[in-house]
């Protein structure tokens, strides 16, 4: 689980979903395998969670779907899923960016039209959901959620009606939305995947035994005991059927450096034992410490990265340094999603309650502390303060990302500017309301050298968005 510190303020990212869906053509029951895939995703959205599924050889549009409020083991018990039989089924997690955080907004949405049933779970943020919703709303329809997702499902039914498979729908209904989306749809026979064409959020094919699985991250597939087969190409369409996979490649880019992935996933929201597009989470860390550790070196006795995403860029800094990598923290792993938050006027912190640190660890040392981001820079100097007062002799701070400067449409938290602390200030001033010795960020060009070349989106660092920004905010509460 990456951490999830931040708790000041509203000082923390978060990804917006995780999407998952199997398919056992042996017709075994799906839904407990489902629950175990969400739980290994559950560091992409712990809002909200909800498993549908269906008989293949059952009643044609016949779903069965649970869904509700907090973490995969809050809403499920072992009864929910043994009530849940079907040998086809799609689950989510979900942290909103878009839409606010209640049950109706919770995925995956069931739809029953002309045509039968339909269930989607969806991560991403569209950019043209109000213009799409509206012209919807005054075509009659009506929405029972305030999430972009249903507009995708509204598209995908309206289409259907109008084709001759679910997976053409899919195809007329990407035509017309635009953003970042990766999508697992359920249909009576079949399971499709699809992912939008600038590749945003990661999606990928598994395989256990006689099933299909689609999945956000890999690491999911090694929790269930899953072998990983491939990625869903950006804008490719994945059909599973007891045939076997289909896939449509029409709506991908024939030129390649149009992808746009979410260097965000390599940085900071994909686990570290996943594997995004070929290239590991894990290993993209490590080489943004080495590059840190190049390009802004500093003498010291120890470096540390602040749990768990800063981890992996500190043991990187430490391999290229040669300065010792050591243990700082002692992270409290049972302050769940229910956490109590302590008031303003209370001595308790909520970063103190979630992170202590080891004394003899830092007593009288020169620190090196890393971490992925620094949002509003509350909880950084929250964190240089309690190593401080355990006794480091200095503390420089090396952030595995370049500074927040711009807000983010595409799925990602980014606030807007006016609350980013790096905006219009230097890292000089940012240095000093954190109370570090000194402050380094990544430099934007190490972020392709990060992703081995992909063709990323680094937009929220330098104000160049692969698509247009809307002209309204889209993106949801957290911006207020």
């Amino acid at each position: 689980m990456r951490h999830d510190l931040n708790m000041t303020a509203g000082d923390e990212l978060h990804e917006e979903c995780g999407v998952f869906g199997m398919y056992d053509f042996d017709h075994g029951d799906v839904a407990s395998t489902i629950y175990y895939g969400l739980f290994a995703l559950q560091h992409r959205g712990q809002e909200s969670c909800g498993i549908a599924v269906s008989d293949t050889a059952g009643p044609k549009g016949k779903v069965n779907a649970y869904k509700g409020m907090g973490l995969c083991n809050e809403v499920f018990t072992p009864e929910i899923l043994e009530g849940l039989h079907g040998n086809i089924g799609v689950g989510h997690v979900r942290y909103s960016t878009a839409g606010s955080s209640t049950r109706e907004n919770a995925q995956p949405l069931v739809l029953n039209y002309i045509k039968g049933t339909l269930a989607l779970a969806h991560n991403g943020n569209l950019v043209n959901a109000p213009d799409l919703r509206r012209e919807l709303e005054y075509s009659g329809a009506i929405f029972q959620t305030t999430i972009d997702s249903e507009v995708i499902a509204y598209h995908i039914a309206r289409e259907r009606v109008k084709t001759s498979s679910v997976e053409e729908a899919v195809a007329g209904a990407m035509k017309k939305i635009v953003g970042a989306y990766s999508l697992v749809v359920m249909s009576p026979r079949k399971m499709i995947g699809a992912r939008d064409p600038f590749g945003f959020k990661p999606l990928c094919i598994g395989k256990r035994d006689n099933a299909y699985i689609l999945v956000s991250e890999s690491c999911a597939l090694d929790t269930i005991g899953a072998e990983f087969v491939r990625d869903v190409k950006p804008g490719e369409i994945v059909t599973i059927t007891k045939d076997g996979i289909a896939s449509d490649t029409r709506l991908c880019f024939q030129d390649r450096s149009r992808e746009a992935r979410c260097v965000f996933e390599y940085i900071y929201f994909a686990r570290p034992d996943s594997v995004f597009d070929g290239v590991s989470v894990y290993q993209a860390r490590i080489l943004a410490g080495r590059a840190l550790a190049v390009d802004s070196p500093v003498e010291a006795d120890l470096v540390v990265g602040v749990p768990e995403s800063g981890n992996g860029a500190a043991l990187g800094y430490s391999m290229e340094s040669q300065i010792p990598y050591g243990t700082a923290f002692v992270k409290n792993s049972y302050v769940g999603r229910t956490f109590i938050k302590p008031k303003q006027s209370s001595r308790e912190s909520a970063v103190r309650i979630k992170l202590n640190v080891l004394k003899e660890a830092v007593a009288g040392k020169r620190v090196i502390m890393i971490d992925d981001s620094i949002v509003r820079g509350t909880t950084s100097a929250l964190i240089v303060g309690i190593l401080r007062e355990a006794g480091a002799k200095e503390v420089h701070v090396r952030i595995s990302a370049p500074p927040f400067l711009h807000p983010c449409y595409f799925g990602t938290d980014i606030p807007s500017e006016d609350q980013l602390i790096a905006h219009g200030r230097t890292v000089q001033e940012i240095c000093d309301m954190i109370g570090a010795d000194s402050l380094s960020f990544l430099r934007q060009e190490r972020l392709t050298e990060m992703a081995q070349g992909l063709p990323i989106c680094t937009a929220c660092f330098s104000g160049e968005y692969p698509i247009q920004p809307p002209e309204e905010d889209i993106r949801g509460e957290y911006a207020q």
